[in-house]
């Protein structure tokens, strides 16, 4: 059996005519008619029930025709995986992630590993729609919340659980605290993401959970100006604390939400049915790595 005349057989299939699948495959229809004859000798029986001028699948084509599928994915994975081998410091990976997500997981780490790899080209998109991205093949790899009921293409990896801590400059009598419980944001100034944003999604949460509501009346999309904003005083805000312990700015304190604790979990996710380059594979293991520095940089902070 030739891998040829699996693809003729295919072919065959995907037109239901002889001769058009031997146009397609620019040979003759003769020739084609003879390699399917080798095949189903070969097999014992026959691939297609001839009616006339019509064709169908037999029991054993449909056989063949499914397994040809799985050989054609398998020979696409192998071209890939040696062309990844040939070119991996030239490839290309194309990550997305969740706006502000970039400050904590990227900006160190994207530096070492340019340095590592400097021919390897990487584009690291902001985007509140991560998952649904990597689900229609628009990026190699997601960091993102873990999604609840993923596509069966979709592969989780999981990163890290998420807490999230207020935020607010050091010298406000409130950041002498070590914690506070959650409903005691209603009595201060919160300055925050709009509404679409996934940190305000989980705060909204909190908030309905508890039947309260906050004061924030200043909004921005940018995580500078959040923090620029309590640096001044002029409100406080709700980050992850691992990324407050890696920013580590003197004038802004962290303080742990209590009752209840906000949080997340963060995973990476690719599809299964993609060929995952080398760069992709040594991105995970380098993302995995940073992480776990930073927080056992955290929790050596904690005490």
């Amino acid at each position: 059996m030739e891998l040829r005349q699996l693809e003729y057989f295919a072919a065959i299939c995907k037109e239901m005519h002889f001769s058009r699948a031997a146009e397609n495959l620019c040979t003759t229809q003769s020739n084609l008619s003879q390699q399917i004859k080798f095949l189903e000798n070969e097999l014992g029986l026959p691939l297609f029930d001839r009616i006339g001028k019509r064709i169908a699948l037999t029991d054993a084509g449909k056989i063949l025709l499914e397994q040809c599928h799985l050989v054609f994915e398998r020979i696409d994975y192998i071209k890939g995986a040696i062309t990844d081998l040939k070119r991996m410091e030239g490839g290309r990976l194309d990550i997305a992630i969740l706006p502000g997500d970039g400050d904590l997981l990227f900006d160190a780490l994207l530096t070492n590993f340019h340095l590592t790899y400097p021919k390897l080209s990487i584009s690291v998109t902001e985007t509140m729609d991560v998952y649904e991205q990597v689900v229609d093949g628009k990026r190699d790899l997601g960091v993102t919340t873990v999604p609840p009921n993923p596509d069966d293409r979709i592969s989780i990896i999981p990163l890290f659980h998420e807490e999230f801590a207020l935020a607010i400059r050091s010298d406000h009598p409130v950041a002498k605290s070590k914690a506070i419980p959650f409903e005691q944001l209603q009595q201060l100034k919160m300055v925050m993401f709009g509404p679409d944003h996934q940190i305000t999604k989980v705060i909204h949460s909190c908030c309905h959970e508890k039947g309260i509501s906050i004061d924030n009346p200043i909004v921005t999309s940018t995580l500078s100006t959040i923090l620029s904003l309590v640096d001044q005083g002029i409100g406080a805000t709700i980050l992850p604390r691992l990324l407050l312990d890696y920013l580590n700015r003197d004038n802004i304190s962290a303080v742990t939400l209590l009752n209840p604790t906000p949080s997340q979990d963060i995973c990476i996710v690719h599809r299964t049915d993609k060929f995952m380059g080398q760069a992709a594979k040594l991105f995970i293991d380098e993302l995995q790595s940073f992480i776990q520095s930073v927080m056992e940089r955290t929790i050596r902070s904690l005490g």
